[in-house]
């Protein structure tokens, strides 16, 4: 089987390989990097002058580490975790997070990215194994058989090729870095066995003094060696160098004047750590607390031994000022902290009820990622937290903001699926059109036709690219077909469009007409041309409106004469009746047959209330002014009733023809 898949899968074995191999390199390497923060203590019995106890946990024990600028103290602790805080790798594709991972490497410091590295992993591997299980989903699903299934992905080749360009830049670091540390663990040992080679030599002790002196010198600029090794070799360092001194009885003068040159250094030192002591920001002051230790330790030597243990209680007891007020600051701190992790705690819950409440639709979602996007500008700017519960919070708010996102890919993925199932659909709508647009049975497949537009628009959204290459191909077949059916129709037609110029005709000559006050013959003028009209044929039906222009020239025509009011309302009928008749719609006689009877019905039922109503003023007068007004509408619904009755009388007669 050539499973083209296999390859990855071996490569993604040999960088967890590498990994156990580097990881074991680093955790061993890490710890012989830098000396430990200790708690230096001296008493009277040691030869060691530095004595009380520097309770100062970031102390950086080496001369190289603080020239590299990487003493940590809670400031830079916490820039740390804000810059990592601000990159959510599981917001990016994988694409992103290969861009990610190389920009880390091209602009960090290759030992400081492990976590950030690591991570960007654990989030490709989570989209590529979506993937992968995504196409072997699909593969089976379509019948294929498992032993067959293979799927080459470029981008994990080209994460995979990244990733393994890290480890490797990274191993070359710890493997020098060791190589390094060890070296000058070796230059340091060394310049111990020349100070114990000058305790022995017969020259006298002051015949070395310039020996020692280039000791201390390269000393100082022998770099940082093993954390392990250290205090041992610090201690047995600064043991033969302070035998050294006290030995100088030969030439007293000469060292006294060494020690108290290193005596005003030292105090110096104590002046400016005191001074720090008034230093309001704390975090500045303990950070160059920490540069003058190791100046005090490395690169400034002893001091007469009665004054020892003095000066150095002097200089703790100034350390132990700038100690404790950082160790009130940061109490003081704490408590911003919790709230802190209770406001990011209610943030992170939050991003859980968008992601509940959000509406499966594509408008649903962009606003529930619009108030995600919101909450999490929030989140990175609430401030710090605990920092037990540093981790907890960042890897909750990770979970959540990938769980977020995994609800909303699932979603785009079924609209996507969805919208593939919609495409067929209107593939199949495509194919029926075109399937008959070149009929001839217009009368059946005319309303399949409208059958199949409603059904398009019913149907949902397509894959955009595809979207307009089907509607050309829909509306391409549908225009072919209805194109014949209007030709056919025009053709049938060309009698109504000559019936529409007669009419058109009539109508004008209706506003040309010209009453000659004599009642009679306005009248049969007037009739003449509602027969010319009757007598035309029916037009085209988007032309019908031309009626109502008709009845309306009636209308103006017959208010101009003084006309019976039911003799004008019996013409106009007349005349509306032969419209309807005129266009064989039997179904409109029908109605308005219904309605004149309804209307029948209803007047005689107001002319018998109004009559009951009068038994009421049987004792009044008829010259009542509210008895006249009940005669009065009487007479009103009985000459309506006529008129009623007439409608009916004309409509019957139409309809039997």
């Amino acid at each position: 089987m050539s499973d083209q898949n296999q390859p990855l899968e071996e490569g993604e074995t040999q960088i967890d390989k590498n990994a156990t191999t580097q990881e074991a390199l680093e955790n061993k390497t890490e710890a012989l990097e830098h000396a430990p923060v200790e708690q230096v203590t001296a008493s009277k019995a040691e030869t060691t002058e530095v004595k009380a106890v520097v309770p100062m946990k970031d102390l950086a024990a080496t001369e190289e580490v603080i020239e590299e600028e990487e003493v940590e103290s809670s400031d830079t602790i916490e820039e740390t975790e804000i810059s990592k805080e601000s990159v959510d790798y599981s917001s990016l594709t994988k694409i992103e997070l290969i861009t990610a991972i190389e920009n880390l490497i091209a602009n960090s410091n290759i030992q400081s990215i492990k976590e950030e590295a690591e991570e960007i992993k654990t989030e490709f591997n989570n989209q590529f194994q979506e993937e992968l299980t995504e196409k072997k989903t699909a593969f089976l699903a379509e019948g294929g058989n498992i032993i067959d299934f293979h799927y080459a992905s470029p981008e994990k080749k080209a994460f995979n090729d990244v990733f393994n360009d890290y480890r490797t830049k990274r191993n070359s670091h710890f493997k020098k870095l060791k190589q390094d540390l060890e070296g000058n663990l070796d230059a340091r040992n060394l310049l111990i066995e020349e100070v114990k080679t000058l305790l022995n030599s017969k020259e006298s002790v002051n015949s070395n003094y310039k020996k020692i002196k280039d000791i201390q010198d390269r000393w100082k600029q022998a770099g940082a060696i093993p954390r392990d090794k250290y205090n041992t070799v610090w201690n047995n360092y600064h043991h033969y160098m302070e035998t050294y001194y006290d030995a100088l009885q030969l030439d007293r003068e000469f060292r006294d004047l060494d020690f108290k040159h290193n005596l005003e250094e030292k105090q110096k030192l104590i002046k400016r750590t005191e001074a720090l002591a008034e230093e309001t920001n704390i975090d500045k002051a303990f950070r160059e607390l920490q540069l003058i230790h190791r100046r005090w330790k490395e690169e400034i030597g002893p001091v007469a031994r009665e004054i020892r243990e003095e000066i150095w209680e002097t200089f703790s007891a100034a350390t132990k000022i700038i100690h404790d007020k950082k160790m009130l600051a940061e109490a003081a701190l704490e408590e911003t902290f919790k709230e802190n992790f209770a406001i990011k705690k209610e943030l992170i819950g939050l991003i859980d009820k968008v992601k509940e409440e959000a509406k499966p639709s594509h408008n649903g979602w962009q606003n529930a990622m619009k108030q995600v996007q919101e909450i999490r500008d929030v989140f990175f700017t609430a401030g710090r937290v605990p920092k037990d519960k540093n981790k907890e919070i960042w890897a909750t708010f990770k979970d959540t903001t990938r769980n977020f996102n995994k609800a909303k890919n699932d979603f785009y993925k079924l609209q996507k699926s969805a919208q593939y199932d919609n495409l067929e659909k209107k593939r199949k709508l495509i194919k029926l059109a075109e399937d008959n647009k070149d009929t001839e049975d217009f009368e059946k497949t005319t309303p399949l036709f409208k059958k199949i537009q409603h059904d398009w628009r019913e149907i949902g959204h397509v894959p955009r690219k595809d979207s307009d290459v089907i509607w050309k191909q829909f509306k391409s077949a549908c225009n072919h077909y209805f194109d014949r059916l209007h030709a056919l129709k025009d053709e049938e037609n060309k009698e109504e469009l000559v019936n529409l110029e007669k009419k058109q005709a009539i109508l004008a000559a209706m506003g040309a007409i010209v009453l000659s006050g004599d009642h009679k013959e306005d009248i049969q003028a007037i009739k003449a041309k509602i027969t010319d009209w009757k007598s035309v044929g029916r037009v085209p039906f988007k032309k019908k409106n031309i009626d109502q222009k008709f009845n309306k020239a009636l209308d103006a025509l017959f208010g101009s004469l003084d006309l019976d009011k039911k003799e004008a309302e019996l013409i106009k009928f007349e005349n509306k009746l032969n419209a309807m008749a005129s266009q064989d719609d039997d179904r409109k006689l029908q109605n308005e047959q219904f309605f004149i009877g309804k209307k029948i019905d209803e007047t005689k039922s107001e002319i018998l209330q109004l009559e009951n109503n009068l038994q009421f003023f049987k004792h009044v007068k008829k010259d009542n002014p509210l008895v006249k007004e009940v005669y009065k509408n009487i007479e009103n619904h009985k000459e309506q009733l006529a008129l009623w009755k007439e409608k009916l009388i004309k409509i019957k007669a139409i309809r039997v023809d």
